[in-house]
């Protein structure tokens, strides 16, 4: 094949693909870590209030004197606009992009920013239909890891993940043992549940091949006191670590980008309680339930369980014109 001038040719190009395609991930550290830092991965249904638990936790655990780092590992980019009063942040993924477009470095200074001693970044993702989220992922923590991620002193790292772990990107800090303890953010609707039981059925799975990571807790956001996502916690054996009332004040405050937890003010005793649970609560290994004992957690008119599956038929399937074929099945007299 000839190559075009001024381009590399289409076998340099499938070569480089099938070379990234083959390398292996860095094997999973080992060693003892050499900082007492704790790097937890938040997980919850998409705009069941991941965001909103986090930046105010991250707010409150820097006014009681802690270093945290919170990174925004969702596409959406919105942990840091509601800690920054709705400014959205430069995302790793777009700004190191344009920086090797422009044959420059990327740095620190360039991806991460401080509010009232919170330290935050956001991964970002592609654009719509242009490229795989969980793939994204993987490339900001590579970044991250180019700009010193493993030398960096913080207390805790709290990592805000898109809810379903049906993606490997997005399922990273399960599977390589990247985090300590998940929490888990739901509510008493069986469409988060289902994202929780599917979290923690994650996190079993790679337990069962060595891995480390356990699961925290819940925290129970919008909660409006009918209790299922209790019963959830308590089925698959991980405690409650705070129920955030579904409260006007709080919806109010949230649409309007601001921090609830802040020291002295209303909503203050709540997330100082979280803080101290989300650092204390060790990691445990859950159990999974059933799609039945899921379901089992609602009443039987809210998710359907008195309904009986009626199987179609071809008639049904082709209406109104079907003719019965015959049958080519050959039978024998005296069968």
């Amino acid at each position: 094949m000839n190559a075009v001038p001024g381009k590399p040719a289409m076998t340099s190009m499938h070569e480089a693909l099938r070379a990234e395609a083959a390398a292996e991930p860095d094997p999973v550290p080992t060693a003892p870590p050499a900082k007492k830092t704790q790097i937890i991965a938040i997980y919850g249904k998409g705009g069941i209030g991941k965001s909103f638990t986090l930046s105010n936790l991250s707010y409150m655990m820097a006014q009681q004197g802690k270093r945290v780092l919170l990174i925004g590992c969702d596409p959406k980019s919105d942990t840091t606009s509601l800690l920054f009063g709705g400014r959205s942040c430069p995302t790793i993924i777009e700004t190191s992009s344009r920086k090797k477009a422009a044959g420059e470095p990327i740095a620190i200074g360039d991806v991460c920013f401080k509010r009232d001693g919170v330290f935050a970044m956001e991964l970002g993702g592609p654009e719509v239909g242009r490229g795989c989220g969980g793939r994204g992922i993987i490339h900001g923590f590579e970044t991250l890891e180019k700009l010193g991620f493993h030398d960096w002193d913080f207390d805790y790292v709290l990592l805000d993940f898109l809810g379903d772990v049906v993606c490997g990107g997005f399922g990273l800090p399960i599977a390589r043992d990247m985090c300590q303890k998940v929490i888990i953010v739901g509510s008493n609707d069986l469409q988060s549940l289902y994202v929780a039981n599917n979290v923690c059925s994650a996190v079993e799975y790679f337990r069962k091949l060595g891995g480390n990571v356990g699961v925290a807790g819940l925290v129970i956001n919008k909660d409006d006191g009918t209790g299922e996502a209790a019963a959830f916690a308590a089925a698959v054996g991980i405690p409650v670590l705070a129920a955030i009332p579904a409260d006007e004040d709080i919806r109010r405050k949230s649409a309007n980008y601001e921090i609830v937890g802040r020291p002295g003010g209303r909503w203050a005793p709540l997330f100082e309680r979280l803080a101290t649970q989300v650092a204390e609560a060790p990691p445990l290994r859950p159990k999974p339930l059933s799609q039945e004992g899921l379901l089992g957690l609602f009443k039987g008119e809210a998710v359907g369980r008195d309904v009986v599956l009626d199987p179609a038929t071809e008639a049904d399937m082709c209406g109104p014109n079907h003719m019965p074929k015959p049958s080519l099945e050959v039978v024998y007299e005296g069968s």
